[in-house]
């Protein structure tokens, strides 16, 4: 796999042109691949994580992570047990890809509904370990980030622990952030007692999230963490990021011409709004 990465002179976007995935199969021809006995699972498993068959990356990896062998299981389906086991795989992942030669930033990722583009429903993320910091995080460190602590009728569910709240600027009609009270740098950082509580906060988040429309929400999540070189960065934040294109059941909010070309959005939900719902389901 050959990629040609770009960068815009005037605006400073990065572009990966990958044009060997325009070849890689869209849907499976037969059977799910995710499935124990399937391509990709040939052996029973609880979760699993492997190398991309279609890396969007030559400077760095990518692989697939399944989260359970249960083809019609949701996130929150997973329950505490199975999202800790989740937990750790993200760690442990994490700390393996940054040793590696271009492992400077690993962003964890999963993709969910046809609206986002999954072609495969079994449930799975994703992981990319980039050779650099990519731009976004890179702003989000540089700008100092940390939860907002001030965020009032846009939070969802405060613990001891974590806090999630719905986003103040938000360009999706869904848009919030997961983040420990206290400042940890990475997953890897996370105590066994901070592991415990996110999965307990994962649990009923995500359970909120897929009860929020009556139906199961399309979204992208990601992780935003500290990268390899993390004493660099020594007030790097972990926290998790959840966006859905839905401003109610089935009805998507697609971004308009003007949006694109301005970089100026008009969202038609109030973040607080949507935080309010989120609460009556948790």
């Amino acid at each position: 796999m050959t990629s040609s990465i770009r960068i815009d002179p005037h605006t400073g976007d990065v572009v990966y042109v990958v044009a060997t995935r325009q070849h890689r199969p869209n849907l499976p021809n037969a059977g799910c691949p995710f499935c124990v006995g399937g391509l990709e699972a040939p052996e029973p498993y609880d979760v699993r994580a492997f190398p991309n068959r279609w890396p969007a990356l030559d400077e760095g990896y990518c692989e697939v992570v399944l989260y359970t062998p249960d083809h019609d299981a949701t996130f929150a389906d997973l329950g505490y047990e199975g999202i800790s086991a989740v937990i750790q795989l993200w760690a442990q992942r994490t700390t393996a890809l940054r040793e590696l030669p271009n492992g400077e930033y690993v962003v964890i990722f999963e993709n969910r509904g046809k609206e986002i583009g999954a072609t495969i429903s079994h449930p799975h993320g994703q992981i990319y370990a980039f050779d650099h910091v990519p731009t976004r995080q890179l702003k989000q460190l540089n700008a100092h980030w940390s939860p907002d602590v001030e965020a009032d009728n846009r939070i969802i569910l405060e613990t001891p622990d974590w806090i999630v709240y719905s986003e103040f600027a938000s360009v999706h009609p869904v848009h919030i952030r997961i983040a420990p009270t206290t400042q940890v740098a990475d997953l890897p950082s996370l105590t066994p007692l901070l592991r415990t509580s996110l999965a307990v906060v994962l649990t009923e988040v995500f359970t909120a999230l897929d009860q929020l429309f009556e139906a199961p929400l399309p979204y992208m999540m990601w992780i935003n963490q500290a990268p390899r070189t993390n004493t660099d960065w020594p007030d790097a934040w972990l926290n998790f990021e959840v966006v859905s294109p839905w401003r109610s059941q089935g009805v998507q909010r697609y971004i308009a011409g003007v949006e694109v070309a301005s970089g100026e959005y008009f969202n038609p939900v109030d973040p607080a709004d949507i935080a309010q719902q989120l609460r009556s389901h948790i």
